[in-house]
């Protein structure tokens, strides 16, 4: 479903453009009609399925702009939750222009007093500075209109299930309750019936995937290795189309241009690039005018983007949802589609998690070496050498080519023109700003191994052999080698 088929209000679809999206995400499209019924609803459902906007949405559409008390609360079992969400919402009601502030202990509780003083018409944090604003007099919440719980499991394994009741005490009986949570323990249950009146129950059941369709793989590879794994993949697998993710806008950039150096046809695209910019690099990449698109999670959350041939996730996500919902981008309509996932040694307990969840052990892949990705570039160079002859049309560079003869034997100028067309990657030094890996999992929450998981050694099965698409297959819209850029 298009976001413009729901009841929203111009404002607002107007700022979901803006931000890139197209199409709903199961969660939203049914969260969304009921919230703007004013029904309370339980939403069962991983993270990273799009819940923000799911509650995000239609909790902005009831803001009165012109009401300079607290409207709506945010409930988020973590400082990082809490402002991830602010931001999104942020960003979902920029046109709409409602003030929107964040909550959280550990940072200058005065400055957040001043700011929802400044007329915070959402306020988004964590149960504890909650409830010490509410305590100091400060977070008033008594013209509450729209509540919500996210992630509530997590708030209950945290211990936050007393202070969230207290929380709710606090605002007003007729209400709008918005509760989301992964799994519905028995103490979530008891909020349902407490607190929220007939909830509507929304489920979205964690995907399981077509391993017909797409062969999924990892590879093992510390932070500073990656780039040049990726661009020896990239040869190898000789990809028509491919979206790689990165978990940052920081990322995304230093990601894009490095390709860009390299000689592929890349760009990115994330959140804080212009409309019109994000349009035209869509639009390019439809039309096959490149063939790499790089994106953060965001920004490629319901794009209308079809027939990719690869999904690389440069960074993996941190949740088996997101993994789904990228990797669903390839495999589509009965083609084949390859995944691959590059994790550090820190974050194999995510991979795990992933497994587990969507009960598919990932292949290990071993990554190319530099000769293998050599070796291949030069294939495709000789294969587009063939067709350019095949295609005829060289007379204009006939006389040219005489007059190398006279100096040069046939073989020397087939090597050069080789040499032209292939790039040893060390002739175009990278560096990409390093990011420390996503929390180690198994320590924090104590989650298990998935199926799959065990005898992580080297090796594994290749996927680069045989996965590789000869210039044929393109059509003529791009040669498959890349030139770097050379001065002139």
């Amino acid at each position: 479903m298009k976001f413009n088929e729901l009841d929203l209000i111009d404002e607002l679809l107007k700022s979901i453009e803006e931000m890139g999206f197209e199409e709903t995400t199961p969660i939203q499209e049914q969260t969304i009609p009921l919230a703007l019924e004013g029904k309370d609803v339980i939403g069962q459902a991983q993270t990273g399925t799009g819940k923000t906007a799911a509650f995000g949405l239609p909790m902005l559409q009831k803001i009165d702009v012109k009401n300079h008390n607290v409207q709506g609360l945010v409930i988020a079992p973590t400082r990082e939750l809490a402002i991830q969400t602010q931001e999104e919402i942020f960003r979902l009601s920029r046109d709409k222009k409602v003030k929107v502030t964040c909550v959280y202990g550990g940072a200058d509780i005065k400055r957040q007093i001043q700011q929802i003083k400044g007329g915070a018409q959402i306020v988004v944090g964590t149960p504890g500075r909650m409830l010490d604003l509410i305590r100091r007099k400060s977070l008033k919440l008594n013209q509450v209109e729209t509540l919500v719980l996210d992630e509530a499991d997590e708030m209950l394994n945290m211990g936050f299930i007393d202070d969230i009741e207290s929380i709710i005490k606090e605002t007003p009986k007729e209400r709008q309750t918005l509760l989301f949570s992964a799994t519905m323990p028995e103490p979530i249950k008891r909020i349902g019936v407490r607190f929220m009146k007939n909830p509507e129950t929304v489920r979205i059941q964690t995907k399981t995937l077509a391993a017909s369709t797409i062969d999924q793989y990892y590879t093992k590879a510390r932070d500073n290795e990656k780039f040049d794994v990726l661009t020896r993949l990239l040869d190898v697998q000789n990809p028509k189309s491919a979206l790689i993710f990165g978990r940052t806008k920081k990322r995304v950039d230093e990601l894009s241009k490095g390709l860009e150096m390299r000689g592929y046809q890349a760009e990115g695209i994330h959140g804080d690039l212009s409309q019109s910019k994000r349009m035209s690099v869509l639009k390019d990449f439809k039309k096959g005018k490149m063939d790499i698109l790089v994106a953060t999670d965001v920004a490629a959350r319901g794009l209308d983007v079809t027939g990719l041939t690869h999904v690389f996730n440069y960074d993996i996500p941190q949740d088996p949802e997101s993994y789904v919902h990228r990797i669903g981008r390839t495999g589509r309509a009965g083609e084949e589609g390859v995944a691959v996932t590059f994790v550090t040694p820190q974050e194999m307990s995510y991979l795990h998690t992933i497994e587990k969840l969507t009960n598919q052990p990932l292949t290990a892949l071993r990554p190319p070496t530099s000769d293998e990705a050599l070796e291949s570039q030069l294939q495709s160079a000789m294969k587009d050498i063939q067709k350019t002859i095949d295609e005829n049309g060289l007379d204009k560079y006939t006389n040219a080519a005489e007059k190398l003869l006279v100096s040069y034997s046939a073989e020397d100028l087939a090597a050069a023109l080789v040499k032209a067309m292939v790039k040893d990657p060390t002739d175009v030094p990278v560096n990409i700003s390093p990011q420390r890996p996503l929390p180690n999992k198994e320590k924090g929450r104590g989650r298990g191994k998935g199926k799959g998981s065990s005898n992580r050694g080297g090796g594994g099965k290749s996927s680069y052999k045989g996965k590789g698409r000869s210039s044929s297959d393109n059509q003529g819209k791009r040669s498959t080698t890349r030139r770097p850029k050379r001065n002139s």
